[in-house]
């Protein structure tokens, strides 16, 4: 999945989606392998095993990423994601507007529907030990973003995905509260190297309208897709 004019290579498979770039990207995620600002060579988003009520034992998720990076070969940077969503969930979603491009790619799993504020399961600080349905969502443009662009389209990509959910009626598992998300949701924005400069991603500018709506299309595909109850 690469036209001639994009920098990128979008590999979806049973087992992983991965983004190979042709240069090195900034990235901003909250990713578990190589989170934050990173300039990134890849990253990938891989299907692993469901832990209902964490009663399994894994072994942490970024030695897990490495494991799986560096048995593919692949050199460079990598922002590696997790989820226990099917594969098939995975949705890519473009829109172009004045030469600016936006696309989403999405994987979707809502076996653990929650909402923000709900009592945490793990009522401790650090990691949790759960690895369940989960949203995780790939912002790809060729625009160049500043940093505070980048962090706004953070904000908008969550809006974004909980009023999706809204629409879609999609309740938390925990409390049946409308839920704004997963519990273990992640997102990744990547800046492009295109000539338009972005310092804005809120609601009141074009490019934060075409980020929501892709994300928005790409989560409400995916659920209508699987039905609520098969999308984990």
């Amino acid at each position: 999945m690469k036209p001639d004019s994009e920098p990128y290579h979008i590999e979806p498979t049973p087992e992983f989606v991965h983004v190979e770039f042709d240069a090195a990207h900034r990235v901003l995620s909250s990713a578990v392998l190589n989170g934050g600002w990173v300039q990134a060579d890849h990253i990938v988003n891989l299907k692993v095993e469901k832990n209902r009520g964490g009663k399994k034992s894994f072994e942490p998720s970024e030695i897990t990423l490495s494991r799986f990076c560096r048995k593919m070969g692949w050199q460079g940077m990598t922002v590696g994601m997790m989820t226990a969503a099917a594969m098939d969930s995975f949705e890519q979603v473009r829109r172009m507007e004045h030469n600016v491009q936006v696309t989403a790619l999405v994987t979707t799993g809502l076996s653990n529907a929650k909402r923000a504020g709900e009592p945490a399961e793990w009522p401790h600080m650090g990691n949790s030990a759960g690895r369940q349905g989960t949203i995780n969502i790939i912002i790809l443009t060729n625009a160049r973003l500043t940093d505070a662009a980048m962090v706004e389209a953070v904000i908008t990509v969550t809006e974004a995905k909980s009023a999706a959910l809204q629409d879609l009626n999609v309740c938390s598992r925990s409390t049946g509260s409308q839920s704004t998300g997963t519990g273990t949701d992640s997102v990744a924005i990547v800046s492009g190297f295109g000539p338009t400069r972005i310092h804005h991603c809120g609601k009141h500018v074009l490019f934060g309208e075409m980020v929501a709506t892709v994300v928005m299309q790409a989560i409400t595909n995916a659920v209508k897709k699987a039905g609520f109850q098969d999308a984990e």
